[in-house]
């Protein structure tokens, strides 16, 4: 299966977008997200130790206000796709020094055949390549809004 199979557009849904982050540090940035994965509470303090070891093992903010916190879990048993975007912006520690404004935590199965985490990590990071301060993704109020301009970034990459 090519990258082509992935689509960011298709793992997202409208109730895993969430546009007024109130987070104001990374650490809340991330128990904001993974409060949104539908996990119990234990499941959650589980999954945010292994993002923050992630994190501890080189920041995950990748430049042009994006970041793309990402682990494997077996906690989840399909690729699942969370989007936050902070008005304000977090300091992140990204590559380019900026507060990251937009976050991709994608969490995945250690059993993926098709290795869909590594192909959807990679579209993120090309789609934020794409990304000028000025984009909707930025300005969205919708998540119905934010997800068809994912799609039309997409095609471009």
């Amino acid at each position: 299966m090519g990258s082509a199979s992935v689509k960011i557009s298709s793992l997202l849904k409208a109730e895993r977008v969430h546009l007024n982050l109130k987070a104001a540090g990374r650490d809340s940035v991330l128990k904001e997200l993974v409060g949104r994965t539908g996990l119990d509470e234990k499941e959650q303090k589980i999954l945010l130790v292994n993002l923050k070891q992630r994190e501890e093992l080189g920041s995950t903010g990748i430049g042009k206000s994006v970041a793309i916190p990402h682990c494997r879990s077996l906690l989840l048993n399909s690729l699942t796709l969370i989007v936050g975007r902070s008005k304000a912006g977090v300091d992140f520690d990204s590559i380019d020094k900026k507060p990251a404004k937009l976050f991709f935590l994608i969490i995945a199965p250690p059993h993926d055949p098709q290795n869909q985490y590594l192909i959807t990590l990679g579209r993120i990071a090309q789609l934020a390549k794409e990304l000028s301060p000025a984009d909707a993704l930025f300005t969205a109020d919708q998540p119905a809004e934010f997800i068809s301009r994912i799609t039309e970034l997409e095609k471009n990459i």
